[in-house]
């Protein structure tokens, strides 16, 4: 990922400017259109990884400007669906939704990211990241009127999204995330085919490979949800052992602010950790000081040298001052941590 020592990276998403889509919503249409859609949001992923790397953080992400859904995206670049046809359906059992309809055999004519992804890769020398569905939440955003089996839909997505993984290696991308929040909700389906699906999807690359597991956005759905979750949040514990089993290289976790018991990280002891030490539920900016303390409870479960300082989830929704300012919030507060790891005895 990178050699630096408690590197700092986001999750996803970072705030659009309000000249590409309109600001503090999510997945909100785009402003633009044709070729001035693609000129405008190749000068958003320039303003994303310039703010990036003026903050300080280690590894580099497209701040998904140039997708208006982390999921739909990429589908509809798919054959075999059609968001013509949509039905409502109940996404990860909390809110419903309109969605495309799988109508027939699913397959990828040709690359969805790469020509992005290189052009991030032009942007910067810092190791870059892209992001991607996993196949259990991409069918949990689908209605499924041709396989009518949610494991065999997976499948035939996670050996697509393997297909995209090893183009977007080829083109520089050195880290691989896969964005799986469903691995939080159906704990039978991920246990049966779930983990072995993400792990199909992650065959042989050779780039890292990161599985976000998240509570979702700061939106009403997402809180309400949990809210109902009581004083301890125990889903990663369904999830981690499969997790330090697989070939996955490390795991994305929320942690600053939720109810996530920091113990449940040694459950994947082994694997790199990207630990989320920013809250975007809030627009309140953490202090450096916040963070640290953050981190620094996860180093009694997990050697400094495979934590990631990261945030709980995308930041699209907030106001891009906000998202900004909560950048360098994390990067300070792994500063702050990093010399203590790095000099103990002044501790």
């Amino acid at each position: 990922m990178t050699s630096a020592l408690l590197p700092t990276a986001l999750v996803g998403s970072l705030p659009k400017p309000a000249w590409l889509a309109r600001p503090e919503v999510l997945w909100a249409p785009w402003e633009l259109e044709g070729a001035e859609l693609v000129e405008g949001q190749h000068d958003a992923l320039r303003a994303a990884v310039h703010e990036q790397e003026r903050r300080g953080l280690d590894i580099i992400s497209d701040g998904e400007q140039t997708r208006q859904h982390f999921v739909t995206t990429f589908i509809e670049h798919l054959d075999g669906v059609d968001f013509e046809n949509r039905e409502t359906v109940r996404i990860r059992n909390r809110y419903d939704a309109s969605v495309p309809t799988v109508v027939g055999a699913v397959s990828r004519r040709q690359p969805v990211f790469v020509q992005d992804a290189a052009f991030l890769r032009a942007q910067t020398d810092r190791p870059i990241k892209w992001a991607l569905p996993g196949p259990m939440t991409m069918i949990d955003t689908l209605s499924d009127r041709h396989y009518r089996s949610r494991e065999k839909l997976a499948w035939e997505f996670a050996t697509i999204l393997n297909q995209e993984a090893r183009e977007l290696e080829a083109a520089g991308v050195d880290v691989i995330q896969f964005d799986e929040p469903a691995f939080n909700v159906f704990f039978d389906e991920m246990k049966d085919w779930g983990v072995a699906a993400l792990e199909r999807a992650a065959e042989g690359l050779r780039a890292e490979t990161v599985v976000h597991i998240c509570y979702g956005y700061g939106i009403k759905a997402n809180n309400d949800w949990k809210a109902t979750l009581g004083s301890e949040w125990r889903q990663y514990e369904e999830s981690f052992p499969l997790l330090q089993r697989s070939t996955i290289d490390a795991v994305s976790l929320e942690s600053h602010h939720s109810h996530v018991p920091i113990d449940l990280i040694e459950l994947i002891r082994g694997k790199k950790v990207m630990l989320g030490a920013i809250d975007v539920s809030t627009e309140t900016i953490e202090t450096p000081e916040e963070v640290a303390e953050t981190l620094r409870r996860a180093l009694q479960f997990v050697d400094a040298d495979k934590l990631i300082a990261s945030t709980n989830c995308g930041m699209a929704p907030l106001p891009r001052r906000v998202a900004m300012e909560k950048m360098s919030a994390l990067t300070a507060g792994a500063a702050i941590v990093r010399d203590e790891v790095s000099s103990p005895a002044l501790v």
